[in-house]
C-alpha cells in the first residue's frame, strides 16, 4: 500500500510549486525510506523550475538538500538501519564504480543514467498522484516529507545535529568549502577571490578562512553581501559598479605585492553561473600558476571563452560539484566540523517556513532577500 505523504509537486518550468497529496512506493531492494525533516531552497532548483535546465523533467518533485530519519530499509541494505538520521546525496558514492575505485573524482557513475531520467536504479518512480508518474529530481526529492533513495545515496551522520541546519551541508556548504579543501586544495597564504557572495560563495570565503588564506576578495553587485562576506572571512570587497572601468585590471592589480607586480589571485572562484563571469575570474589568475574554479551552473547552450594566450601562459580552469566531496564519506566529516564550530550554518539560514509557504522561498531567494530559506516538516 502506497504511502501518503504532503509534497511540492513542479507540473510545469515557469510555475509556482504546487503543495499536494501525493503517493509513494516503500523502498525496494537496496533503497532506503527517509522521513525528511529539513530542506534546503538551493538555486540548482530554481535552474530546474526556470526551465534553463536542459534535463530538467516535469512533472517532478525536486529538491535535493535535505535531512532526516532512515524510517524503513528494503532488501539487501547493510550501511544503513531504520532510525539513523541521514543526508540524502544527488552525488552518490557506491564505492564500486570506475570513477569512485579510481580516486580522481567524486563523480560516482553507477546510477547516473537513470538518475538523469527522474527514476530510481530500477527504471521506475515510486511517486505518482492519482495513479500518475512523478519524476524523482536529482535521485532525492527533498520537497516531499517522505522520499526513497538508493542506499549509496545517504550519509549516515550523527544523531544530535539539527535537521534544519545540516541539511544546508546537503548541497550549499559542502560545495563551497569542498570547492576549496578537495578541488584547488588551497594552501596557506594563498590570494583568492570569490565571484558572487551568495550561499555558495559564503561557504567558498568559509573554506578559504578555514584553509588560511590571507587575501579573500569577495565580488558582489549587491552592497549588502559586503557585511556577509565579512562575516565569514572575506578581507575585501569589490562591487563591479563601483570599478568604473575593468574588472579585471582591477582586481589584478589589488593583488600585487612587493616583487610581485604581475599580479591576479593564486585561486578564483565563479559561483554564479555567468559565462562573462567566468571569463573574469580566469583572466584574474596570476600568470604562470593561477587556478580558477567554475561552480556555478549556467544555461543550457551557454558557452566559455577566452583567448588561448590566456591558459598557454598557465592558467587553469577547472570545474567542480558537490565540491569534490565523496558524499558517504565527507559530508559525515562536516557535519562533525559544525557541531565542533569550526564553519559556521546558522547565519546563513536567513529564512525558515513551513511546506506551504516553499514558493515565497523561492521569491526570497529570486530577489536576493534570502541566503538560505529552509522547509522544516
Amino acid at each position: 500500500m502506497p504511502l501518503k505523504v504532503r509534497a511540492a509537486v513542479a507540473y510545469a518550468a515557469g510555475k509556482p510549486l504546487e503543495v499536494t497529496d501525493v503517493a509513494l512506493d516503500g523502498p525496494r531492494a537496496g533503497e532506503v525510506l527517509v522521513e525528511i525533516k529539513a530542506t534546503g531552497i538551493c538555486h540548482t532548483d530554481e535552474f530546474t523550475l526556470s526551465g534553463a535546465d536542459p534535463e530538467g523533467l516535469f512533472p517532478a518533485i525536486l529538491g535535493h538538500e535535505g535531512a532526516g530519519i532512515v524510517v524503513e530499509v528494503g532488501p539487501d541494505v547493510s550501511s544503513v538501519k531504520k532510525g539513523d538520521h541521514v543526508i540524502p546525496l544527488y552525488i552518490p558514492e557506491c564505492r564500486q564504480c570506475p570513477s569512485c575505485l579510481s580516486r580522481k573524482t567524486n563523480l560516482c557513475t553507477a546510477i547516473r543514467t537513470t538518475q538523469g531520467q527522474g527514476v530510481m536504479p530500477d527504471g521506475t518512480s515510486r511517486f505518482s498522484i492519482d495513479g500518475r508518474k512523478l519524476h524523482h529530481y536529482m535521485g532525492c526529492s527533498t520537497f516531499a516529507n517522505f522520499t526513497v533513495l538508493p542506499e549509496i545515496a545517504v550519509a549516515k551522520i550523527r544523531d544530535d545535529a539539527p535537521f534544519d541546519k545540516v541539511c544546508y551541508i546537503g548541497c550549499g556548504v559542502t560545495t563551497g568549502i569542498g570547492a576549496v579543501i578537495n578541488t584547488a586544495k588551497v594552501e596557506r597564504g594563498a590570494k583568492a577571490i570569490v565571484f558572487g557572495l551568495g550561499g555558495i560563495g559564503l561557504n567558498v570565503i568559509q573554506g578559504l578562512r578555514l584553509a588560511g588564506a590571507d587575501m579573500i576578495i569577495g565580488v558582489d553587485l549587491n552592497p549588502d553581501k559586503k557585511a556577509w562576506g565579512e562575516r565569514f572571512g572575506m578581507t575585501h570587497f569589490v562591487n563591479p559598479n563601483e570599478v568604473g572601468g575593468d574588472l579585471v585590471a582591477h582586481l589584478v592589480d589589488m593583488t600585487k605585492s612587493g616583487a610581485d607586480q604581475i599580479g591576479g589571485a593564486d585561486y578564483t572562484f565563479e559561483c554564479v553561473g555567468n559565462v562573462k563571469l567566468m571569463r573574469a575570474a580566469l583572466e584574474s589568475c596570476h600568470r604562470g600558476w593561477g587556478q580558477s574554479i567554475i561552480i556555478g551552473v549556467a544555461g543550457s547552450g551557454q558557452e566559455i571563452a577566452t583567448r588561448p594566450f590566456q591558459l598557454v601562459t598557465g592558467r587553469v580552469w577547472r570545474g567542480t560539484a558537490f565540491g569534490g566531496a565523496r558524499g558517504r564519506s565527507d559530508v559525515p566529516k562536516i557535519v562533525d566540523w559544525y557541531m565542533a564550530g569550526k564553519i559556521a550554518i546558522d547565519p546563513m539560514i536567513t529564512h525558515t517556513m513551513p511546506l506551504a509557504e516553499i514558493n515565497k522561498a523561492f521569491d526570497l531567494m529570486r530577489d536576493g532577500k534570502s541566503i538560505r530559506s529552509v522547509v522544516v516538516y
